[in-house]
């Protein structure tokens, strides 16, 4: 009997799933999709309105469908084990399209999908094998064409318009959308102006005080007009007064008036429990309490999906499929789960299972999607946390407190509300609320969590020994302070109160807040645009495309993003509004369901969109050839400034710039026939002009003219003061940066350190490369064999922080030096450039060996250092060691070697070949004989470098500072 094959996405899930299948099973990896449309083409069938896509064999993915034919051929089943989502059964389809023509019986290809990589649910998933959901695959196909569609037929306009290498996407463009108009109500946001009072009072029977909010007059409430909402109603700011006089007509009556409690009102507040978690919500609490962004919120929970090793027991799969928007959670795991509940107390446990309802609640035997949720309650967080890093950990822990707090009993808090009276001429009215945790219910989990963490700083300050006894003993009580603060005194209907203080305070409406990656999460799933499994895709690429940029973790639009924005909704009203791609996604998942038609639904959107195609090639503004008349003055010259577009941006430019090339002035015919070379210059210019006189880019001489006389004897002037004589028009290269129009990069918060990134294929961790055209991020895997070639390209266009003056001179012409950021970091630069190339350079004491020039520290394309001579081209000295400025006590060289290696750090004569590393001759080269005697000196200055010890740190003492209980 043969062996059965099995394909899965990534290496990890192939590990996991073959130590619960045994040895009749080959588990193979597909490494993500294996085909896809053409780049270099549309690869949508367009004239006849089929809409066909043509499917090719992923470039870099030929080694990894051979190898699978292979095995197919030999195999006696074949079982396509993707994720069971759409894209899962896409991979399923395109794998079975490059497989069933090498298998001899095209029944025995099927397809197994599991929503946890356990023992019991792999082996049940390979009992219920089935064909390809086509259904599946169609929406997925139908979501792949849509944003094809899109994206190459829109992405050329905005290359001719604005700028080459921008793009548009279907989603991705209306979610730039919401935080482009989200900026844009910020800076249109006009605060508004009200006041609030608090009174601090005291029952006359006992000293215990409170806090009350002013909230009315005779019972009406005290508010404050705060424009209009989208439909054009009235809003209003409660418990406020508008401005100081009405706060101080109050106060005065407040401060004579007699206080008493009118009304205490008691009863009991039940919090329920909250459903388990679904993608979005783990991707916005993952934000909020971990600090996770999404990409890595996915790419840790990719790996605990996958499987992590837990000791004895292996490889195990610790939550459900990350990629969902059901709440269902099986009968089995609802079971376990009170299970567990039970042993903490029967008071924990409802008497019945806690039900809740999501958007998609599936009830398939087979590939029925549930809640993330730990893969059994059995594997508590603190059992396994020594296996665990520490973001699996704290994401682990997140996802399993959810899950097992979803079927617990609500927490009850005793509240009270009090409404007081302060009778004047009038009836001022006061109200407090105060609340208090009487069963914690499905909060025990935090609630313990926040003692650990009170006990904890309790701890350390008491070892720390620099708080004083009385600050120490109410750090003790911390824990208890916040329901001391909620908790009243025993008030009665009609008890007299005494006035301590009135806090009178000034406060202004704030503008709505800026989108961070939770937020914006949720805003798209409330508007229905895109879905789980492309949110995360969705922030990454209006990242990668500069569209945005992210200070202080809040997503700040840069100014390519919100000119894009603008063209596109202004151009395609249709096709990027909010409504319109939130319908699409339910027709996409009616085609999911089989109730519509894939072609049907592409028909409807193109009709839409060739028109909208049509008229914006027509009308799109060319913002390429902007120019703007401003109010601005040139620092130079001071004539009006300009503003233009760039590949950077916009920036301001002088109106008496000219593009006209400056003459040069040969001596030969000059000093043969200068009437006609005068006569030349003339023809081609208009007076006055400039004539100057420089050397290697160094102006000597520069004087204005104002006639052809005073003309040609300023040129024979010129010629005696630098080697090149040149004639030009007056122009003004004055320019400087918008800045206005861009985000404050150098703001706090501005430069955040990128957190690590995730392969979606196999989950390990990106590494940042070099290639040809810039850095990139690509798998550890990328030249293995098979390869993962997934990588995730880095955007070189992007704004930089604005330069620096520093006060030294630039060496060549007087100008400042400028410190600027570029593509491989900070660099210093005369400010004169273009005119003065010249950029400041590390050097060494070392003078060249070949021709007495300086040594300068370089960097290659990857950011190797080496040692290069300046006058490159010219003189190709170059080294991969540092030069020392020494010379050799032996055989009298100018200079030695630093070598660094595990044995330490010596300095070595360049003649001591045999301590110097061995470098691998160019193919075909000959053999170099040297050229000087051998050398034996070498001495060492240095020990090896300490390896660190890396120990697993304490996810408690590591907890990101934003962390909250909810």
């Amino acid at each position: 009997m043969g062996k059965s094959l099995v394909i899965v996405e990534s290496p990890a899930k192939a590990k996991t799933i073959g130590k619960y299948l045994g040895s009749d099973y080959v588990v193979e990896a597909s490494i993500g999709h294996i085909m896809d449309l053409p780049k270099n083409d549309i690869g949508v069938e367009l004239k006849k309105r089929t809409f066909e896509p043509t499917l090719i064999v992923s470039p870099g993915k030929e080694k990894v469908v051979d190898r699978l034919k292979k095995l197919a051929a030999k195999a006696d089943m074949v079982y396509l084990a993707p994720d069971p989502d759409r894209e899962g059964e896409a991979i399923a389809a395109h794998l079975s399209i490059q497989l069933l023509p090498m298998m001899k019986d095209k029944s025995k290809v099927r397809r197994v999908t599991f929503n946890e990589i356990t023992k019991k649910a792999v082996q049940a998933a390979f009992l219920n094998a089935r064909d390809i959901d086509e259904d599946l695959v169609d929406a997925q196909q139908t979501r792949r064409v849509l944003d094809r569609l899109v994206g190459y037929q829109v992405s050329p306009l905005l290359w001719d318009k604005v700028r080459r290498g921008l793009s548009a996407g279907r989603v991705q463009t209306v979610a730039l959308r919401l935080i482009v108009e989200r900026e844009q109500e910020i800076n249109d946001f006009n605060p508004v102006e009200y006041w609030t009072i608090d009174a601090q009072l005291e029952p006359t029977a006992n000293k215990q005080s409170f806090t009350a909010r002013f909230v009315g007059v005779n019972g009406v409430p005290a508010r404050v007009a705060n424009g209009k909402d989208e439909e054009g109603k009235d809003l209003f700011l409660s418990n406020a007064l508008p401005d100081h006089e009405a706060v101080d007509e109050v106060v005065s009556e407040l401060k004579v008036a007699k206080w008493s409690v009118r009304s205490v009102e008691k009863k009991e507040r039940r919090n329920n429990p909250k459903a388990p978690y679904t993608t979005s919500k783990l991707q916005q609490d993952a934000a909020g309490r971990l600090g996770f962004n999404v990409r890595r919120t996915m790419g840790v929970a990719q790996r605990l999906y996958e499987g992590v090793e837990i000791g004895s027991e292996g490889t195990v799969g610790l939550i459900t499929y990350m990629r969902t928007d059901s709440t269902r959670v099986s009968a089995d795991a609802i079971e376990e789960a009170r299970e567990y509940i039970g042993k903490l107390g029967a008071k924990y446990l409802p008497a019945s299972p806690n039900e809740y309802v999501g958007k998609k609640q599936q009830v398939e035997a087979q590939g029925a999607h549930e809640a993330i949720r730990p893969t059994s309650v059995k594997y508590t967080p603190d059992s396994i946390r020594k296996y665990l890093s520490d973001e699996q950990f704290r994401l682990y822990k997140l996802i399993w407190q959810r899950f097992v707090s979803s079927q617990m009993t609500p927490a009850v808090f005793d509240q009270t509300t009090v409404d007081i009276v302060a009778q004047a001429k009038l009836a001022y009215d006061f109200r407090v609320t105060g609340s208090v945790l009487k069963f914690e219910g499905h909060l025990k989990f935090e609630e313990e969590d926040k003692r650990a963490r009170q006990a904890a700083k309790d701890k350390a300050a008491k070892e720390d020994g620099a708080v004083s006894k009385p600050n120490a003993e109410a750090s003790a009580e911390g824990g208890d302070e916040e329901e001391a603060e909620a908790r009243l005194p025993e008030l009665s209907d009609g008890e007299a109160l005494r006035l301590q203080k009135l806090d009178p305070l000034q406060k202004f409406t704030q503008p709505p807040p800026r989108f961070n990656e939770a937020s914006l999460v949720k805003t798209l799933e409330e508007k229905g645009i895109g879905r789980p499994s492309t949110y995360a895709s969705i922030i990454n690429t209006i990242q990668d495309r500069d569209y945005v940029k992210k200070i202080q973790s809040k997503f700040v639009p840069t100014e390519i993003g919100t000119v894009v924005t603008k063209l596109l909704v202004k151009n395609f009203p249709y096709i990027f509004d909010t409504a319109y791609t939130a319908t699409l996604e339910g027709e996409l998942d009616a085609v999911e369901d089989g109730t519509e038609r894939w072609t049907d639904l592409l028909k409807g959107f193109y009709d839409h969109f060739e028109k909208e195609l049509n008229v914006a090639s027509d009308n799109m503004e060319d913002v390429k050839r902007m120019e703007q008349k401003t109010d601005e003055i040139c620092d130079n010259c001071g004539s009006p400034l300009i503003l233009k577009w760039g590949k950077f941006g916009s920036f301001y430019s002088c109106s008496n710039f000219t593009k006209v090339k400056p003459m040069t002035i040969a001596a030969g015919p000059w000093k043969k026939d200068a009437k006609a070379v005068t006569k030349k210059v003339t023809t081609a210019f208009a007076f006055p002009l400039i004539v100057k006189a420089t050397t290697e880019d160094v102006t000597e001489y520069s004087k204005e003219v104002g006639d052809a006389k005073e003309m040609a004897a300023s040129i024979a002037e010129a010629a005696t003061q630098g080697k090149k004589v040149t004639v030009e028009p007056i122009s003004c290269d004055f320019t400087k940066e918008n800045f206005a129009a861009k985000p404050d990069l150098s703001a706090p918060g501005a430069d955040e350190v990128a957190e690590e990134e995730f392969c979606d294929n196999c989950g390990r961790v990106m590494v940042l490369r070099n290639g040809p055209w810039g850095p990139f991020m690509a798998c550890p895997g990328y030249n293995e064999d098979p390869p993962c070639k997934t990588i995730r390209k880095l955007n070189q266009k992007v704004q930089q922080k604005p330069p620096v003056q520093l006060e030294e001179a630039c060496p060549k012409c007087g100008k400042p030096l400028l410190l600027r950021n570029g593509q491989y970091g900070e660099f210093i630069s005369c400010s004169g450039y273009p005119k003065c190339k010249y950029i400041k350079q590390e050097l060494l004491e070392v003078k060249c060996p070949k021709d007495g020039g300086d040594i300068a520290v370089r960097k290659t394309k990857r950011g190797d250092l080496f040692y290069g001579c300046v006058n490159y081209p010219k003189c190709d000295f170059a080294s991969n060691l540092k030069l020392i400025n020494q010379t050799c006590p032996k055989c009298d060289s100018a200079y030695l070697l630093e070598v660094v290696n595990d044995k330490g750090t010596h300095v070595v004569c360049p003649n001591n070949r045999e301590a110097l590393p061995k470098r691998r001759k160019k193919k075909g080269a000959p053999e170099e004989e040297p050229t000087t005697p051998a050398c034996t000196y070498q001495k060492k200055t240095a020990g090896p470098a300490p390896v660190p010890v890396i120990e697993r740190p304490d996810p408690e003492k590591t907890r990101a500072v934003i962390e909250s209980v909810a």
